[in-house]
């Protein structure tokens, strides 16, 4: 599949507000500043679509973004650190649970991990809460540009067998590892 066309389409604080849209959707998680939106923008080949920063927690409401009409990307607020208050990460975690457990649209949860970090522990707990909510997911290993080549399947193999999910290799400044990525998105809508 080729992308033509990706549009924003809203913000929403939860999954009251979220539209319904009756399309296949791919919830990306991850710890905050893990390069959910640069994702986004890389796929779809579109700089400045899902607004990146490099102040973690930046993304406080649920993003969602039309990929060639077929399928939906909903970009969610990171875990892990932000600066913001522990009640404000709490309402985030109560409704990003919501959201995941409750969006009936989600084929498949996206987990973003650092490939330059070994599984940290949110990460960890977030691949259990997965499992144990039986929700359908693979894992992204992003930043790959910034780990030697040697190291890129390693990594994935090391994160799969840590977490028992397939794994993709992600750059933003390569596109190269987008087609699998793609392939596997196309192969579940």
């Amino acid at each position: 599949m080729k992308i033509i066309k990706a549009k924003f389409i809203t913000s929403a604080p939860s999954i009251k507000e979220c539209p319904e849209l009756n399309m296949p959707e791919f919830a990306l998680v991850g710890r905050s500043n893990v390069g959910k939106s640069s994702f986004i923008n890389s796929v779809v080949n579109i700089n400045g679509l899902a607004k990146t920063s490099n102040t973690p927690g930046k993304t406080k409401l649920i993003n969602l973004f039309s990929i060639n009409d077929k399928f939906i990307f909903a970009d969610l607020p990171g875990y892990g650190y932000a600066k913001v208050s522990g009640k404000l990460q709490n309402l985030w975690q109560k409704s990003l649970e919501e959201y995941l457990i409750k969006r009936h649209e989600i084929v498949s949860l996206i987990l973003l991990i650092d490939s330059r970090h070994d599984v940290q522990n949110n990460d960890r707990q977030m691949a259990q809460w997965i499992k144990y909510n039986n929700l359908p997911c693979f894992i992204i290993a992003t930043k790959v540009d910034q780990i030697s080549k040697s190291q890129i399947n390693n990594v994935c193999s090391k994160f799969e067998k840590e977490l028992s999910f397939q794994v993709f290799p992600f750059s933003k400044n390569n596109s190269f590892y987008n087609k699998r990525i793609i392939e596997k998105i196309e192969e579940l809508i």
